[in-house]
């Protein structure tokens, strides 16, 4: 094991919970409680944490996993829970990327001041598609931050 494998599964491992912490938050209060609202609160709530989500600090701990958990597995403590931990990561972004940021780009162009019924739309083709792929992925994640858990362990 070399230190700067040790040194990049340990930060992987940081970020890569603080981003399962994030995504559990969202899984067991905030969709929860959003659920509970009208259209007219729950469309603009999203909107407005969709845009606040973009942002340095976020971006960096979402994102910067990849390229830790890559060294942490070539160079890390133990290179078969680095690498599991790195699909599982790598998963998770994916289905981001290609599932979750594309729901939130359509609810970002429902306009809030038309009314109801268009409010209603876009929550129906946001809510439950969001919540399902998010939930896939908060696995992914919370299983990806044990694999990095027991990489470190192991080393």
């Amino acid at each position: 094991m070399s230190a700067v494998g040790f040194v990049a599964m340990f930060a992987a491992t940081i970020t890569v919970g603080l981003t399962a912490g994030l995504f559990f938050a969202f899984a067991v209060a905030v969709m929860p409680g959003l659920a509970r609202t009208d259209a007219a609160t729950f469309v603009p709530a999203m909107q407005r944490i969709n845009v606040a989500i973009v942002n340095p600090v976020f971006l960096v701990v979402f994102l910067g996993p990849l390229p830790m958990l890559v060294l942490g597995a070539a160079r890390g403590p133990s290179r078969t829970w680095a690498t599991a931990a790195l699909v599982l990561y790598a998963v998770t972004v994916a289905i981001t990327v290609a599932g979750n940021i594309p729901l939130n780009n359509a609810l970002m162009k429902v306009p809030t001041d038309q009314g109801g019924a268009i409010l209603e739309a876009g929550r129906a083709e946001f809510e439950t598609r969001w919540n399902r792929l998010h939930l896939i992925r908060t696995v992914a994640v919370i299983v990806s931050f044990v694999c990095c858990l027991a990489a470190l362990r192991s080393g």
